[in-house]
């Protein structure tokens, strides 16, 4: 092979290393998901305690499974105890973290849309979408959600921007409200 020929090889694998690294950026940024595409993509959406979680080093990657324990179910069959597999978590001195997938904490509950089979551990739809957090106003000692994207600035391919939006303390009341219309507008 020669000089030109290699080189033009080399710009060929380079270029092409170029494309699939473009392919593969592109495929981890989130598109805005409403509350009601979150509700009818869901398998199952449910308020939950977290109960704990354990990482494990998996084919290259660290996963973490949070067991949670079933406080509301709002669609869906679940057991009740569930397991949310998702990648990321802290095996011995490694740490790897994946941008908008959620971490839990034991005793924390949290309103989860998850998607999976009934004998598999969970996905969450969306990642940081479908999580949304439990907090108490200390004012008031009423129960506030807020969802995990609601800081996180989100695509949206209609107008090619980035944008903020999602649900940042709203009262539960109001969540739950929201939540069973658009649970309903899916059975329509």
């Amino acid at each position: 092979m020669s000089y030109v020929q290699r080189r033009r090889f080399l710009w060929i694998l380079f270029l092409g290393g170029l494309a699939l690294l473009a392919i593969a950026a592109s495929a981890t940024t989130l598109s805005p998901l409403k509350l009601e595409d979150l509700a009818q993509e869901s398998t199952a959406v449910a308020r939950l305690r977290c109960l704990g979680t354990t990482s494990q080093w998996e084919q290259g990657e660290i996963w973490t499974e949070t067991r949670f324990e079933v406080v509301q179910r709002d669609k869906g069959v679940l057991p009740g105890v569930v397991t949310v597999r998702l990648l990321g978590g802290n095996v011995g001195h490694l740490h790897s973290r994946v941008q908008e997938v959620p971490t839990f904490h034991t005793g924390e509950e949290v309103y989860l849309f998850l998607w999976g089979h009934e004998a598999e551990p969970y996905q969450v739809l969306g990642w940081s979408q479908g999580t949304f957090r439990i907090k108490r106003n200390p004012q008031s000692g009423l129960e506030i959600v807020t969802q995990d994207s609601a800081s996180s600035a989100v695509f949206d391919p209609h107008t090619r921007t980035f944008r903020r939006g999602g649900i940042r303390n709203l009262p539960m009341t109001i969540f739950r409200e929201r939540l069973h219309k658009a649970l309903r507008q899916e059975n329509q």
